[in-house]
C-alpha cells in the first residue's frame, strides 16, 4: 500500500476515530486502525466492539492496499506534523507502515488486515432520513442527562422512540440519570412507521455528535434487532444497542404542577452560580426561598459559610422553599434557547417541570433535594 494525503484531511478523520478505540485493549487488532488504499481513497476505520467507525477521504493512491497500525500513536504523530504537510503512507510488506514528510519519517508496527473485525454488515428492516440540525438538537438537549452508573445501565444512552404528541405522531429523544429528565421532541421523519424505542448508547451519541456539530444536510439512520447505523456524508457509525427496558418516563412527567416561575435566564445562571461556591461539594445543594416576585437563593457550608442573592421574579404562587442541586439547574438552564426560563412547581418534595418557552417540544425534569 502506498498514499499521499494532506495533513489537515487525515488529522480531522482520525481526530474521530481514535476517540473510538480504547485506550486499554486485551485484543491487539483492537487498538488499531485499518486503512485502505483504493479507488482514489484512502478508507480508515476503527472499533472497540460496541461501536465501529469508517471513513472515506480523497487521496493519491499510489498502490492499493490494507493495513493496520496503533490508532493513538498515528493520531499523535500526524497532529504533531506541519500544518500544510504532505503526508506518505507506505507498507511494502503489511509488518510495517512508514510516514514520512519532506525531512520528516516514522515507521509504525502492523497488523495483519484480515483480523479486524467487521460490524457494519448485517440486515437493517427500518430506515430513515432525519436532518442533521434536528438530530444534533435531539442529542445536545438530552446528551447531559445521560446516566454514567453502569449498575444501571439501561439508562446509559438516549431513548429514541416515535409517539402521538398532541394528536401528531414525533419523534422523540429520552434521557435521564434518575435526578433529571430530558425529554425532546422533532418533527417525523418520512418512512419511520411505529419506530419502537431504541436505547443509543451514550459513547455513540458521543461520537455522532462530533460528526452532525454544524452539519448540514441529511444523516441515514438504519435500525436492527441489535443495532443501529448512521450514515452521514463520507462517515458510517454501526453501534451496538443497549439491552433492557428503559422506564416508563411519562409516568414520573407532573401534570398538575400549578405554581408558575418565571425567570431572566442569565440572571438566573449567573445567580445560581455565584450562591454555589459556598454549597457542599458533594451535594451541590441550594435553597430556593420563592416569595411573591422575589427569589432568594442560599447556600449553607458548615465549614465555610453560607451564600444569599436575591433576582426579581414572575411569582403569583404561594411561599415556597424547594431545595435543588446547582449543577444540574445549571446544566439544565444552559439547555433553554429563549430569554426566559419557566419553572413548574408543586411543593419541596415533587418533582420540578423547566421549560423553553421558545420551544415548545423541549421539557426538562428535575428532582429537589432535602435540605
Amino acid at each position: 500500500m502506498r498514499a499521499k494525503i494532506n495533513k489537515r484531511s487525515l488529522v480531522q478523520t482520525l481526530s474521530h476515530l481514535h476517540s473510538v478505540v480504547e485506550k486499554r485493549n486485551t485484543i491487539p487488532i483492537l487498538a488499531n486502525v485499518l486503512i485502505e488504499a483504493k479507488d482514489k481513497k484512502l478508507m480508515l476505520a476503527a472499533t472497540d466492539m460496541e461501536i465501529a467507525e469508517l471513513q472515506s477521504i480523497s487521496c493519491e493512491v499510489l498502490q492499493e492496499g490494507a493495513v493496520t497500525t496503533p490508532a493513538h500513536i498515528l493520531y499523535d504523530i500526524v497532529r504533531k506534523l506541519p500544518d500544510e504537510a504532505m503526508i506518505e503512507l507506505e507498507s511494502k510488506e503489511g509488518k510495517k507502515l512508514g510516514i514520512k514528510s519532506d525531512k520528516i519519517s516514522f515507521s509504525l508496527m502492523c497488523l495483519p488486515p484480515n483480523d479486524f473485525p467487521d460490524i457494519h454488515s448485517g440486515e437493517y428492516p427500518e430506515g430513515f432520513d432525519i436532518e442533521a440540525t434536528s438530530l444534533s438538537r435531539l442529542i445536545d438537549k438530552t446528551l447531559f442527562s445521560v446516566s454514567t452508573e453502569e449498575t444501571r445501565y439501561y439508562l446509559n444512552g438516549i431513548y429514541l422512540h416515535s409517539i402521538k404528541d398532541d394528536k401528531q405522531e414525533v419523534l422523540r429523544a429520552v434521557a435521564t440519570d434518575g435526578h433529571r429528565l430530558s425529554r425532546l421532541s422533532a418533527s417525523l421523519p418520512n418512512n419511520v412507521k411505529n419506530l419502537e424505542g431504541v436505547i443509543i448508547p451514550r459513547k455513540t451519541v458521543t461520537e455522532i455528535k462530533k460528526i452532525i456539530d454544524n452539519l448540514e444536510g441529511k444523516v441515514k439512520i438504519q435500525i436492527a434487532k441489535n443495532k443501529i447505523k448512521f450514515t452521514i456524508d463520507n462517515v458510517i457509525i454501526t453501534s451496538k444497542l443497549l439491552d433492557g427496558a428503559f422506564p416508563d418516563y411519562e409516568r414520573v412527567i407532573p401534570e398538575n404542577n400549578t405554581k408558575e416561575l418565571i425567570v431572566d435566564k442569565l440572571e438566573f445562571i449567573a445567580a445560581v452560580d455565584r450562591v454555589s461556591t459556598l454549597s457542599s461539594d458533594r451535594t451541590r445543594a441550594i435553597k430556593f426561598s420563592l416569595v411573591k416576585k422575589n427569589l432568594e437563593i442560599t447556600a449553607e457550608n458548615p465549614d465555610q459559610g453560607s451564600a444569599k442573592e436575591n433576582i426579581n421574579v414572575h411569582y403569583d404562587g404561594d411561599d415556597l422553599e424547594i431545595g435543588f442541586n446547582s449543577k444540574y439547574l445549571i446544566d439544565i438552564a444552559r439547555q433553554i434557547t429563549g430569554a426566559n426560563i419557566k419553572f413548574m412547581l408543586s411543593d419541596k418534595l415533587s418533582p420540578t417541570l423547566l421549560l423553553d418557552e421558545e420551544d415548545n417540544l423541549a421539557l426538562y425534569l428535575l428532582m429537589p433535594m432535602h435540605i
